[in-house]
């Protein structure tokens, strides 16, 4: 297997040459779990961790590997390995981890395509796949959506959904698929090019799995039907994994989502309600809030029927959590500040809190 086949460019080749690391391995991240990791290079797969060094110097969760990253790695023997350095990503997805204010936890890295897996039965939820594809455009990942369980569905219904995505989400490719019956696998196929990463990403129970099973010919994850007493998926998936696909695509499932928690700079959101921010360029005053002022060109969108009262309540919904998450990091950021300013003069002391003497 060559390394271009796991996605390798000549961008990464570049900084490989500029760095002077011939020494080491180079090699693809793809499976992680709890900071052990399986690393693919060229000829060999080694199981592998970071090392002290890099463990010491990383700042947060973000300096450690995720997979589809790029690793320098040293070989211990045939079989383990140690990863020294992470390759520059050129994207990577990441969401606001559940329960935390701040953390950001990383999804995928290196990503050229994101598949937005949403359920046709009971999963679709429009303002749910806006947050995806807010994830995915803060990330610089090209989304598409793949509609599934079609077959539980009539044609009819079908159609009225997709017609519902192109009318909301105009500028995003949408597919329909059946997993049981093939339906759609035809022009599902035709997207995934040789070297290029996709990362799946949706809910529990939409069908992830056995879309990357019947994907790959092969039964690579366990799959499970809903969960009666909650009508919710059950997470089966429970490690992040990449794929080979026969056809030369590289694709990465996830453990499905519950809450998608957005970390954006408001450029995900941007681009995500773009018609709103374009329609907020129109409005009378430029500090406009969008709620109830005068000549708000937005409100006037939502009473005349150009804009979607749904799309408009998601996009004031999901600022509201962007400001609140930028302030949270704002002040963790502050802290660490203070805690580094107190650490640093702590050093400059010896044990008695007497100043060092120089």
């Amino acid at each position: 297997m060559k390394l271009e086949d796991l996605g390798y460019t000549e961008t990464f080749e570049k900084f490989r040459i500029e760095n002077n690391s011939e020494n080491f391995e180079v090699g693809r991240v793809i499976e992680e779990n709890k900071e052990r990791y399986i690393v693919r290079t060229e000829n060999n797969e080694y199981e592998a961790e970071v090392t002290g060094n890099m463990r010491y110097n990383a700042n947060g969760r973000e300096d450690f590997p995720a997979v589809g990253d790029w690793v320098f790695l040293t070989a211990v023997d045939n079989d383990f390995a140690v990863i020294h350095r992470l390759f520059p990503r050129f994207s990577k997805i990441q969401r606001h981890q559940a329960g935390k204010s701040s953390d950001v936890q990383i999804i995928a890295a290196n990503i050229d395509y994101a598949l937005i897996v949403t359920a046709a039965d009971r999963d679709f939820n429009l303002n749910r796949i806006e947050r995806y594809l807010t994830i995915c455009y803060t990330s610089k990942v090209e989304p598409i959506i793949v509609l599934t369980k079609t077959d539980l569905i009539s044609e009819n219904l079908t159609s009225e959904i997709m017609d519902s995505i192109k009318q909301r989400l105009e500028s995003v490719n949408a597919i329909s698929v059946s997993n049981e019956t093939k339906s759609g696998y035809i022009d599902l196929i035709k997207i995934f090019q040789k070297g290029k990463t996709y990362c799946l990403l949706g809910s529990s129970g939409v069908g992830k799995s056995t879309l990357l099973n019947n994907l790959s010919g092969k039964e690579i994850m366990k799959t499970d039907t809903i969960s009666k007493s909650t009508e919710r998926g059950r997470h089966i998936t429970t490690r992040r994994e990449l794929i080979l696909l026969e056809g030369g695509g590289l694709l990465i499932d996830n453990p499905g989502m519950r809450e998608v928690g957005i970390t954006d700079d408001k450029t995900g959101i941007s681009e995500t309600f773009d018609n709103i921010i374009s329609l907020s360029n129109k409005c009378k005053f430029r500090d406009c809030k969008h709620t109830n002022e005068i000549g708000c060109a937005v409100l006037a969108a939502i009473e005349s029927g150009e804009l979607e009262k749904g799309s408009y309540d998601n996009f004031m919904k999901m600022e509201r959590e962007r400001i609140h998450y930028e302030e949270s990091s704002s002040e963790r950021k502050r802290k660490e500040k203070i805690f580094g300013k107190i650490l640093k003069d702590y050093n400059k002391k010896d044990i008695k809190g007497r100043r060092g003497i120089n």
